[in-house]
């Protein structure tokens, strides 16, 4: 593994594996087959390996030590630099179709007849290749599991998400000196990516959109700018992680007024906002539950607003648990995560406290957040800069 690219130590990874080959055994499984995508379940095979997906890849991971772990990457252009960054030494080349190559390699292990767990959200094609292959395979879901595991962060871990936060920092810094009339909704994203790119972080969401506080019709920040021109009057309202790899990144939410104060309507949305923030970051410690944070999230809609993005979500290696709107939002058509199962907070978990206050016309809105350690007696901040309304641009 090539010491240049970002990584954690050897005692990290050996940490890891130990864990999953425990979790493994506990299962009676001979092998884990992960299953990764830059959109889904990335982290897992990162999470093993250092590397993070590009395209599709495939992971056999067998549940005794003495065995090799082989990476299987697709595309072939892209299997230089996964040797250069994972982990795990034997890393090829998928072939012309992924599943048929890890089956091949199961098969030629002697692992055809055997439990094996799996995870990831593989194709309905490709697990149809793999049961083809493997007709006698017993396959048994652990993302679960697995997730369980990812939950909690190390000590390098955090200091990963520490440095994401910084970079993020000086992205709102960045915003805030140089947002002003007159520039493009796209120049903005320039804006943001100067500020950590050269100090050696790399993009992740950029989340932005503006419009008149006078006359609002943008409620959450969009995930494409477009080419409108910011004017006196605006608002700003941003969603930014940045991250020194993949995944380890900070998260952070500010409004930002362009050229004017917030108006009086903007200045009490975000009072609301920042007080939903501090109510529910105010119940999460050890020991506090999900319901204890949809209890504090009442207040949002006491106060006749309600929230179109995730309220609560973990963070650090993916999009992870808790994932938490508020009671009357979470089975909405608007919800990405629907019903959440109880859940409970423990020390070293990493989340994201971000509630994006809106109208119920949709048509105004600002969100406030950022990336917070749980510790034993509630939660720290990653990040550094003030939780305030910015205002820029003169």
């Amino acid at each position: 593994m090539d010491q240049q690219y970002p990584r954690f130590s050897d005692e990290e990874y050996a940490r890891r594996h130990a864990a999953v080959r425990d979790l493994l055994q506990a299962e009676d499984l001979v092998a884990l087959v992960l299953y990764g995508t830059p959109s889904y379940a990335q982290g897992e095979v990162q999470y093993l390996t250092n590397y993070a997906t590009t395209r599709e890849a495939y992971l056999i991971f067998p549940t005794d030590s003495t065995l090799p772990a082989t990476l299987f990457v697709q595309m072939y252009n892209h299997v230089p630099t996964a040797r250069h960054i994972s982990c795990i030494h034997d890393v090829r080349w998928a072939g012309s179709d992924s599943a048929a190559t890890t089956a091949t390699e199961l098969r030629n292990r002697g692992l055809d007849r055997q439990r094996i767990g799996i995870s990831g959200r593989i194709p309905y094609q490709q697990m149809e290749v793999l049961r083809a292959y493997l007709p006698h395979v017993q396959w048994i879901e652990v993302g679960p599991a697995l997730t369980r595991l990812r939950i909690m962060k190390s000590a390098e871990e955090r200091a990963m998400l520490q440095r994401g936060a910084q970079f993020c920092d000086l992205a709102v810094a960045a915003l805030e000196r140089e947002a002003r009339p007159g520039i493009p909704e796209y120049a903005l994203a320039a804006i943001v990516q100067d500020a950590y790119l050269a100090a050696g972080g790399r993009a992740g969401i950029q989340y932005m959109a503006t419009t008149p506080m006078a006359n609002p019709s943008v409620c959450v920040p969009a995930q494409y700018l477009s080419s409108r021109i910011l004017e006196r009057g605006d608002v700003l309202i941003t969603e930014l992680s940045a991250q020194v790899m993949e995944g380890y990144a900070g998260q952070i939410h500010r409004p930002f007024a362009i050229g004017a104060p917030p108006t009086p309507a903007y200045q009490r949305l975000f009072a609301v906002a920042l007080e939903a923030f501090q109510r529910v970051c105010a119940v999460i410690r050890p020991g506090a539950t999900s319901t204890d944070v949809l209890d504090a999230a009442e207040y949002i809609h006491d106060q006749g607003y309600t929230i179109y993005d995730d309220l609560v979500h973990g963070y650090g290696g993916g999009y992870l648990p808790p994932i938490l709107r508020t009671r009357r939002t979470a089975g909405s058509e608007t919800s990405t995560a629907g019903v959440t199962p109880p859940f409970t907070f423990a020390e070293d978990m990493v989340i994201v406290v971000q509630p994006n206050v809106i109208t119920s016309d949709e048509r105004m809105g600002v969100q406030v957040g950022e990336l917070l350690r749980v510790t034993a007696s509630g939660v720290e901040s990653l990040h550094h800069m003030p939780m305030r309304f910015l205002q820029c641009g003169g």
